[in-house]
């Protein structure tokens, strides 16, 4: 079995025992006559995540595609291992877990935009003048639905600044 179907069988495993804490979820008392329960949107996802894995589990194998090099596109060839960019993927990594760590005492426009610019670096992105206002952007809009539409209060700047 080659690698995508492992990951369709390990996302498959993961959806279920995700369904299954969402099905299993204690609902309090005064939830459970709401028309959105806490839990309808996990069992949506882990619905999703089980048909997709299904689907890519029996769907039949494509056409091995060569590039140029004659190398089969989508196969993890482990001889040329070493030339993988594994120094993109740790920088990923990185700014992730700085970004979990920033995000309380930074605020979260600020540590989003920053993370967004960074992350965005790491991985090649080099037109600063597009990237800076999408990041900035992108951090606006997500904290406007999130602390305006769905009212999860996100201190959106460093406690310094507001008092």
């Amino acid at each position: 079995m080659n690698l995508d179907r492992w990951v369709a069988v390990f996302f498959l495993l993961f959806s279920l025992l995700y369904g299954y804490g969402a099905v299993t979820y204690r609902l309090l008392p005064f939830e459970r006559n709401m028309v959105f329960l806490p839990n309808t949107l996990p069992i949506g996802l882990s619905a999703l995540g089980i048909l997709l894995a299904l689907i890519l589990l029996f769907s039949p194998k494509p056409q091995e595609a060569e590039d140029a090099d004659g190398d089969v596109l989508g196969i993890i060839d482990l001889r040329r291992f070493r030339e993988y960019e594994f120094g993109k993927a740790f920088g990923l990594l990185a700014a992730m877990v700085v970004y979990a760590l920033a995000i309380f005492p930074i605020g979260f426009v600020i540590s989003t935009t920053a993370f967004l610019i960074v992350s965005a670096s790491v991985l090649g992105e080099r037109r600063y003048v597009v990237l800076v206002p999408v990041s900035v952007a992108g951090a606006l809009i997500v904290w406007f639905l999130v602390q305006e539409l769905l009212g999860v209060f996100l201190r959106p700047w460093p406690t310094f600044l507001v008092s």
